[in-house]
């Protein structure tokens, strides 16, 4: 493949075998002459007429194949040496074989394609064939002119079936940085670029780009695995199945991909894969993928899109019994975006070592062999792309007597330092960054400093400028915080239980240890008040965005798996709850349900988020057995209580389906049925997996096997807590009688089933919202690995063109307003309800929308907070209310400053008319992170 001859022309001619027939294209280079061209020609012509049916047709098949044959045959007699012919040659004889067999429906519909494509190479304006007349394309033959009819058709096939974008206003703003002596990249890489820029103006622009960098994706990738295309009509689904092929052959000759894969029948999987999906692809989803998914040989990427899907399900379709209708069946859920796995499995499914988990939690204990250890273990762990959480709350305080040496401890935070630069040290897989996250009990005696480690103050060996950390909190201290009173810190050398208890056991030891240190029996104690210390927590977290504040008594009161062990601590991103100790290392498997794609004007389709979670819980599930242990502590655990989290992505772009703002009760009660069923439906094939598979090892004894599902297990925080303490509300809609009695005849396939994590990333690559998140903004620039992207709110973008107000004065305006149209008035005020942004939303919407979802789940949810001017009086009811709500866990505090920045670039004459009263939006201010933080996705 000459990569140079699309943009150029008088390309010299391909290398061909002596005696083969070339063809002469439109813009004058010459390629192989290809029967498969041909063939799908002909193909299209009857899908025109006869529709999507005709493509799987034994009769269209045949007949295609045996006129492919006559037109082949006519050209091979003119020229049994070999030689040229042209494009146009080869058409007309097409048309000729069709009216010959009588297929004159079929001939006239490719008479009208041929003229729809002639009329859009006639469309080009003079204008633009001017601008592109002086410039000179760099090849190895030397300079050549610029071939515009080869930029037109590229962009053609880029702009596809989106109405409202022109490839002329591409070509136009691509034309404006060519010059002479450009190269072909350089050509390529210019109109990626004016597609980018349009993306302001015309959200669908990002499609655009996206088509064009497939294009090269495709060339990149073809060109190495030594597959022919020249990006004419066809491509890719005529390349797709053989591409394919090959790319498996050259993966595992790379020792890139598991030899295993071959046992497949590739020829099946390869026609089972539907190019047309490539489409889907926004801009942003596209590139994230190139950048840091696809598979790469010495930096050439030869994984193709919907390659990688299929290398994802057959990497967890692989221990299945029919492993080729699995692996399609897998395929077809994440190709679609109807659910999409985890990071960790889309990296490495299907190579030799599939790393598949998510996140990992561990306990650390108190000695020193144990404490390094638990770090090595951290190192080998973030190698293959695991998100950590340490609980660290056995190792003893400050001040605390060492036994061998009759020395004193230095507590728990030099430790955290080595822990903080072994995550800098050890990256995940060289992919991104390696990510951890410490947790302290609130009575620990080193809770103050542990507070303060993130601070850019002080001594620096006593600080971790790049790990998390979180405050796993009991409910005891949470009282005492209402009720005014004292809270007592102990080391854990002198209060060893309370690691391991909650709710009532807890409060009663712990008021055990008070009357002993109150006694003077312990020398290692401190009292504060227990309203100042919560103070100290919300400061920093306001400060440093770390600690961040999770429950303990929650937590473990409704786990599933209470009978068998503790839950220690959360995990990276504070979704997962899982028991740690010494011998287990906790895992937990992640994947998304894409929300909107199940949710109509109407509400959630119901048939299909039911077979959506079922495979995807099945897949979940497929990934215990599969997954490449690190740490046999890991697989130990993994495999006796087989947990996953299926969570969800995409809520806000839901609420905009049904017209829905954020800050509603309409919204409140969506979030409620929509966990609902999808808790329903997981809990559901859970069960049925357990009848096919097995319960987990651990089963009898859990909530499961006493029929307590995790809507019966608020009666249990309930009565432990006290039911002054917690106001949730526990309305139902569907029949969980059925449920309970499907649990009780077959048990469940795994330990917890749901969680919901940031889907930071797999919510780029499908295209939409990420989590559980409200728009941050309807328009501004995201920076993230992969570079930065302009993201304009579409379904904001569709309203506002309906409305006849969308034009480049209200593209002014977002930008002023900082993606904020609360000021702009022309905008109808339903519109401006619906449209609000993450800090226009109260974040009490925010907690009372997670509240309802936590009652369906039996692990927790990533939950951002958004506070407007934060201050610790709009912190306190917000966390205060989060924990009487019954949340588990919160995650990062992002808030907004009182000021502005200055619009110096901005044309203000030129503003709609907006009241003088209104002030621009607020400036965000710098947090630990920013909206796409590799920390934050490390889950996802």
């Amino acid at each position: 493949m000459n990569s140079a001859q699309p943009i150029s022309t008088g390309s010299p001619v391909e290398a061909t075998a002596p005696g083969m027939l070339k063809v002469i294209k439109r813009d004058g280079s010459v390629v192989r002459f290809d029967d498969d061209k041909i063939l799908w020609a002909i193909k299209k012509a009857y899908l025109a007429t006869e529709g999507e049916a005709a493509g799987s047709s034994s009769r269209v098949t045949e007949f295609a194949d045996a006129l492919t044959q006559r037109v082949v045959s006519t050209f091979k007699r003119r020229a049994p040496s070999g030689g040229t012919v042209h494009i146009e040659e080869i058409q007309d004889q097409v048309e000729l074989e069709l009216m010959r067999a009588g297929e004159h429906k079929v001939a006239r519909d490719y008479v009208l394609y041929r003229e729809q494509q002639a009329a859009k190479r006639a469309s080009i304006s003079t204008e633009t064939r001017q601008a592109a007349s002086g410039i000179k394309v760099a090849t190895d033959g030397g300079m050549q002119d610029l071939n515009i009819d080869s930029i037109f058709a590229i962009v053609e096939r880029a702009t596809g079936k989106h109405e409202r974008v022109s490839s002329e206003i591409v070509v136009n703003e691509a034309l404006k940085g060519l010059y002479d002596g450009v190269t072909y990249e350089e050509v390529k890489t210019a109109l990626i670029i004016a597609a980018r820029t349009l993306i302001e103006k015309e959200p669908d622009y990002s499609y655009v780009a996206a088509g064009l960098l497939a294009e090269n994706l495709r060339e990149e990738a073809l060109g190495f695995l030594g597959v022919d295309w020249d990006g004419g009509d066809g491509a890719p689904a005529d390349v797709y199945p053989i591409a394919f092929e090959k790319y498996i052959a050259a993966g595992v000759e790379l020792e890139l991909l598991s030899p295993a894969l071959k046992q497949f029948d590739l020829q099946q999987l390869g026609q089972a894969i539907q190019a047309e999906r490539d489409e889907e692809f926004t801009y942003l989803g596209l590139q994230t993928l190139y950048d840091r998914y696809f598979i790469h040989s010495d930096d050439v990427r030869f994984e193709l899109p919907q390659i990688f899907f299929m290398r994802v399900a057959m990497g967890l379709a692989i221990n299945e019994d029919d492993i080729n209708q699995r692996a399609i069946e897998f395929y077809n859920l994440i190709s679609s975006f109807d659910y999409m796995t985890s990071t960790p499995t889309l990296f490495n499914a299907g190579t030799l070592r599939p790393q598949l988990s998510s996140c990992y939690l561990t306990t650390v204990p108190d000695d020193l062999h144990g404490i390094y250890g638990a770090i090595r273990d951290n190192a080998m762990l973030s190698k293959f792309a695991g998100g950590l959480g340490n609980d660290w709350t056995n190792v003893r305080s400050l001040g605390s007597r060492i036994k061998g040496t009759n020395g004193k401890s230095q507590g728990v935070v030099p430790f955290l330092k080595v822990v903080n630069d072994t995550a800098v040290a050890v990256n995940q897989g060289g992919k991104r960054k390696g990510a951890v996250c410490a947790y302290l009990e609130t009575w620990h005696l080193d809770i103050e400093e542990f507070l303060d480690l993130r601070k850019n103050t002080g001594d620096d060996r006593r600080r971790t400028h790049d790990m998390n950390t979180a405050n796993w909190i009991p409910d005891l201290f949470m009282k005492r915080v209402f009720d005014g009173g004292d809270w007592t810190l102990f080391s854990p050398s002198d209060a060893p239980d309370l690691h391991d208890l909650y709710g009532k056991a807890f409060q009663e030891r712990y008021e055990h240890y008070e009357a002993l240190a109150q006694a003077g029996e312990l020398k290692l104690s401190k009292t504060v008040k227990a309203e100042d210390l919560w103070r100290k927590m919300l400061g920093m977290l306001f400060e440093t965005g770390h600690p961040w504040v999770t429950f303990k008594d929650p937590c473990n009161i409704r786990s599933p798996q209470q009978h068998v062990g503790v839950v220690h601590s959360s995990n990276l991103c504070t979704e997962i709850t899982l028991n740690t100790s010494d011998d287990e290392i906790a895992v937990c498997n992640l994947g998304s349900v894409n929300l909107p794609r199940h949710t109509t004007e109407s509400g959630i389709d119901h048939e299909k988020l039911r077979r959506t979670v079922r495979t995807a819980v099945r897949m979940l599930d497929n990934v215990i057995d599969i997954n490449y242990y690190s740490v046999d502590q890991a697989r130990n655990s993994n495999l006796k209580h087989r947990p996953v989290g299926l969570g969800l992505m995409g809520f806000q772009d839901a609420l905009y389906v049904q017209g829905i703002g954020y800050a509603s009760d309409a919204a409140v009660e969506f979030a409620d049925r929509s966990m609902e069923a999808i808790s329903y439906y997981a809990i559901e094939a859970s069960s049925e997996l357990a009848e096919e598979r097995g319960a987990y090892e651990s089963y009898p004894g859990s909530l499961w096997a006493q029929g307590v599902l995790p809507i019966d297990s608020l009666g249990l925080l309930a009565e432990e807590r006290g039911a002054d303490y917690l106001k949730v509300d526990l309305s139902t809609t569907m029949d969980w009688d059925v449920v309970r009695k499907k649990i009780a005849n077959s048990g469940m396939r795994n330990s917890n089933v749901m969680a919901i994590a940031p889907t930071a990333t797999i919510a780029n690559i499908t295209g939409v919202s990420q989590s559980i998140e409200p728009t941050y903004q309807n328009l501004y620039v995201k920076s993230n690995l992969s570079g930065e992207f302009t993201v304009v709110n579409p379904h904001m973008a569709r309203d506002l063109q309906n409305a006849g107000l969308w034009d480049e004065v209200m593209v002014n305006d977002l930008k002023y307003y900082d993606g904020s149209v609360q000021a702009i008035e022309r905008i109808p005020e339903h519109l401006r309800e619906q449209y609000k942004t993450a800090f226009e939303v109260d974040a009490k919407w925010i907690v009372e929308a997670a509240s309802r979802r936590q009652k369906w789940i039996d692990q927790a949810q990533s939950l951002n907070l958004y506070i407007n001017n934060a201050n610790g009086k709009k912190l306190d009811f917000v966390y205060k209310m989060a924990w009487l709500t019954g949340l588990k866990t919160t995650y990062y505090l992002r808030s907004l400053a009182a000021t502005s920045t200055e619009k110096s670039t901005i044309d203000t004459g030129a503003l709609n008319a907006v009241s003088n009263k209104t002030e621009a939006a607020p400036a965000p201010v710098p947090q630990a992170c920013s909206l796409d933080d590799p920390d934050c996705e490390a889950c996802q």
